[in-house]
């Protein structure tokens, strides 16, 4: 199984328009970060983590030909703004999408178009498929465990999936739920930049986080620019820890 990050940023990405610092104008590609989002592949199967403002372009990056489902953790633009460019993975069969109730409420109501009774032609062949935390849902050969998760007070959800977590937007996780991501192998947690912030854990609390599950490897995501550049941020993290990167592939072993 691999993972291949399509995305390591935030909401309004990096660079950050009108911005000048440091990092918005590095040449490193490394600093360069569309918005979050991630793909799980076997040999058979391949499973889309959220589909963002920047779907299109990650699927043309990466030269993706193929999608079994997709997996949203939350109803925000930057997790579900690609929706309609899944046109041209559903010419051959439906496409299953999977997300909590409310998140399907948002896409009804913002996207009713792609799933009214008289579609109009040439929209996503998708089928909406409702998913709770506890839910272990099988995509081909791939089994996803729904996992809950605050993005501060929003409820949302992250994933589990063999040995390695998925969780984006992340403020904090119930006890009961953090307990079944305790010694995973792969982490992927967010680390939004430096300073505290309301509703996303910053780079400490991450770090934190990843000490206590006892994870043994953590890649940070869901990045702004404020998080600082990736060469210098990488090389101050603790041993296993590592700040993620668009195009980034894991062999989940």
């Amino acid at each position: 199984m691999k993972l291949t990050m399509l995305g390591t940023g935030t909401s309004i990405g990096v660079p950050e328009m009108r911005c000048d610092c440091q990092v918005c104008t590095s040449a490193d590609p490394h600093d360069k970060r569309l918005r979050t989002s991630a793909l799980i592949e076997t040999d058979s199967t391949t499973v889309l983590l959220d589909c963002g403002p920047d779907f299109r372009q990650q699927m043309l990056i990466n030269r993706v030909r193929h999608i079994d489902g997709v997996f949203l953790t939350h109803e925000h633009f930057d997790h579900v703004a690609g929706i309609d460019d899944l046109r041209p993975y559903c010419k051959e069969h439906d496409l299953d999408v999977y997300a909590e109730q409310f998140v399907i409420d948002h896409l009804l109501e913002r996207i009713p178009y792609c799933f009214g009774i008289n579609k109009y032609p040439g929209t996503p062949s998708l089928v909406l498929n409702r998913v709770e935390p506890g839910d272990i849902v099988s995509v081909g050969d791939i089994k996803v465990e729904i996992l809950r998760v605050f993005h501060g007070q929003l409820p949302i959800v992250g994933f589990k999936i063999g040995n390695m977590a998925y969780i984006t937007d992340i403020k904090y996780m119930p006890r009961e739920e953090f307990e079944k991501i305790r010694g995973v192998k792969y982490l992927f947690i967010t680390a939004l930049h430096i300073k505290e912030h309301p509703t996303h854990q910053n780079l400490a609390q991450a770090i934190e986080f990843v000490r206590e599950a006892g994870a043994e490897n953590a890649w940070f995501l869901h990045m702004s620019h404020r998080i600082g550049l990736h060469a210098e941020m990488d090389a101050t993290l603790p041993e296993g820890m590592h700040l993620a990167y668009d195009g980034m592939k894991i062999d989940l072993l």
